[in-house]
């Protein structure tokens, strides 16, 4: 996460990336240094004998967007209607906020927010069938603004044939514009080649961008490229090459077998790049992205068309009459269900920060559809006829979990971490934070993979408070004498502190003294945690960081829907961002690497085999595990008088917090 005013670099992708203070990834920017002064709320547990538990063509509609509006927080609603609302129209209140609002550049520039316009506005390159993901956690590759695509013998090419389809102001979309939209974001983002949500899967050694060539895309220079501008475009040398609008050519540095789903988020969100270069462009490597777009609103592809962004307070959204999907039929819905064209004419996404403003608006009918966490949960659960709940299957790719440094003391000793894992009681983690709703994890892998998930059919680590201290007394460290480990919680992650609270009065039993410090969004990153930027740069501050970091808030799910997603991310020594436990080491690299080196299955198999057994040994992390509930200690409530059914996004929240506003069926 990065904040909109630190730029802390770090290419992890949390379910919940937004408060007040938006938390902000870029892959390969590099990490700002950060007050040296912390800021902390801290509990300090006192050791104690027993366990202890803690509860298309131009719209004709206008397009708006407004700067100064107060936010309800804390007892009033300002939902459309007091009573239940027509069908017609549809209002959301979403606890989290879209701090870029109107802005695509979440996508474009990796940017973790909300992102509440995610398929509905602005549609993505590839998808998956979102009704089999969240019915089994399966991941099937499914067409989107790519209509079909195909692979190279080797691996190591790949074909994209593109719809012929519009932009709502009328530009077209076609490989020119994704040409300008990548090629943009990698040089805005000082070239890095793993640009693309930390994947390093692409040569850019041939690759000349810059502000020549982004002079050529003025004026109508990416709608109606020069011979010149064309030329570039068509070379074939590159990364990304354009033979002709409708086809997009990427070539890998080395066979990549899911290709096709690292646009299925982020760099595959497509926006209007002759939009955005005539109205400043995506910004410079000097400057970074342009915030110009956190209030224009730009065109999308997509079913609906933002045409309010009220700053701090709502979004509004009106069906696109134009949409190139409306005469898709059901069966291929069916499929790609992220293609619906809608069922409403008007949407709203209110941010509303207080969890009982959102039930109260939910249980009168202002609202349809709610954030509800912990607070208001027992009322949800008591009135199972009036409300419905979204949830996860038990394989899915979000993790909860705690990354422990093991570079500082004393987490830095492998008997010490394998203390604190055998104190921990599971069972109580479940009920009293996740609220009964969590399915066993044994990381890295997200269970969503069963073909590489738990390799080696090693157990989860269990509650043995006997064995936990015969380790902490093997490890040699001095109980009596240690200073309390800092375990750092960012504000406003509920989840995050009552699951640090429970963990502090377990290892509390066995001698271990725990900090659990509350800290501004400010300081989720360098120096205080690990995980927020390039584990070469952690290294720099792996004794200031706290030995104890919450994986995500509150928690992570997937950069991008792949299997390799997790090893790239809290296990690679090479890596951008989220290895919270500031963990390598050559057996496990060797699988890391493999992922995008390799299509030999069965050396992938046997190399990530032993990773998986190193991993369990060295016990860098507390693999919690999997929440069934889409925020873990909450989820999506919907009135089920207004509304029968509706999706998250392909990849279990990974990139937006709320439904996908066009999959939203109303109630019959």
């Amino acid at each position: 996460m990065r904040n909109k005013t630190v730029n802390v670099a770090a290419t992890s992708r949390v379910v919940i990336a937004v408060i007040v203070v938006i938390i902000i990834v870029i892959a390969g920017a590099a990490a700002l240094s950060l007050s040296s002064v912390k800021s902390t709320t801290t509990t300090t547990s006192t050791p104690t004998s027993v366990s202890s538990t803690v509860a298309p063509p131009t719209s004709t509609i206008s397009t708006t967007s407004t700067t100064s509006v107060t936010s309800t927080s804390s007892s009033s609603s300002t939902s459309v209607s007091s009573s239940v609302a027509p069908s017609s129209t549809l209002t959301v209140d979403e606890a989290l906020f879209d701090g870029y609002g109107a802005s695509p550049f979440p996508a474009a520039f990796f940017l973790t927010g909300t992102n509440w316009w995610l398929e509905s506005v602005y549609q993505t390159l590839t998808t998956d069938d979102g009704n089999i993901l969240y019915q089994n956690g399966t991941v099937i590759a499914e067409p989107d603004l790519a209509v079909s695509w195909t692979a190279s013998p080797n691996g190591t090419n790949y074909v994209f044939n593109l719809r012929n389809v519009t932009f709502s102001n009328g530009d077209p979309f076609n490989c020119y514009q994704v040409w300008s939209q990548w090629y943009s974001v990698w040089w805005d983002e000082g070239n890095a080649s793993n640009f693309m949500t930390g994947y390093p899967i692409f040569n850019f050694s041939n690759v000349n961008f810059g502000l020549s060539i982004v002079d050529m895309m003025n004026g109508t220079g990416i709608v109606k490229p020069s011979p010149q501008f064309l030329s570039i475009m068509e070379n074939n040398k590159w990364p990304f090459s354009c033979p002709n609008p409708s086809t997009l050519v990427v070539n890998l540095k080395a066979p990549f077998a899911f290709t096709p789903l690292v646009f299925a988020q982020f760099a595959g969100v497509m926006v209007d790049s002759q939009f955005i270069v005539n109205n400043g462009g995506f910004g410079t490597p000097a400057t970074g992205y342009n915030p110009t777009f956190d209030t224009l609103i730009s065109p999308g592809t997509g079913p609906y068309i933002m045409t309010k962004y009220v700053v701090d307070s709502y979004e509004e959204f009106q069906q696109n009459p134009n949409y190139w999907g409306n005469s898709l039929t059901a069966a291929q819905l069916q499929v790609d269900p992220y293609l619906n064209p809608g069922h409403y004419k008007t949407i709203f996404v209110y941010w509303k920060q207080d969890d009982l403003v959102r039930y109260t608006d939910l249980s009168t009918g202002a609202a349809q559809i709610a954030t509800i966490n912990t607070q208001d949960w027992p009322l949800v659960q008591a009135n199972p006829s009036k409300y419905g709940i979204f949830t996860i299957p038990n394989q899915s790719m979000i993790i909860e979990g705690v990354g422990m440094n093991t570079l500082r003391y004393p987490t830095n000793i492998t008997l010490v971490r394998e203390a604190i894992v055998h104190a921990i009681n599971y069972s109580d983690i479940d009920n009293s934070v996740f609220l009964g709703e969590a399915a066993p994890l044994v990381g890295p892998e997200y269970s969503a993979f069963s073909q590489y998930y738990d390799l080696g059919n090693l157990p989860p680590y269990q509650f043995n408070l006997t064995l936990a201290e015969q380790e902490i007394s093997q490890s040699g460290i001095n109980t009596a004498t240690l200073a309390p480990l800092d375990f750092d919680i960012v504000a406003g992650c509920g989840v995050c502190l009552s699951g640090a609270t429970v963990i502090q009065a377990d290892l509390g039993a066995i001698g271990l003294p725990v900090s659990v410090n509350v800290i501004p969004p400010t300081e989720l990153g360098f120096p205080y945690v690990a995980g927020y930027g390039p584990y070469s740069t952690s290294l720099n501050y792996s004794q200031q960081e706290a030995q104890f970091t919450w994986m995500g808030y509150p928690s992570y799910a997937p950069n991008a829907p792949t299997p390799a997603d997790a090893w790239l991310a809290f296990v690679n020594d090479q890596g951008l961002g989220s290895d919270y436990a500031n963990y390598g080491n050559p057996t496990v690299q060797a699988c890391v690497n493999a992922w995008t080196t390799t299509n030999n299955q069965t050396q992938l198999v046997n190399l990530c085999t032993a990773a998986y057994k190193q991993i369990y040994a060295d016990v860098p992390y507390i693999w919690l595990a999997s929440p069934k509930l889409a925020f873990a200690s909450g989820s999506l409530v919907y009135s089920k008088s207004a509304v029968s059914s509706f999706l998250m996004d392909p990849s279990f929240t990974g990139e937006s917090t709320t439904v996908i506003l066009n999959t939203v069926v109303p109630a019959s």
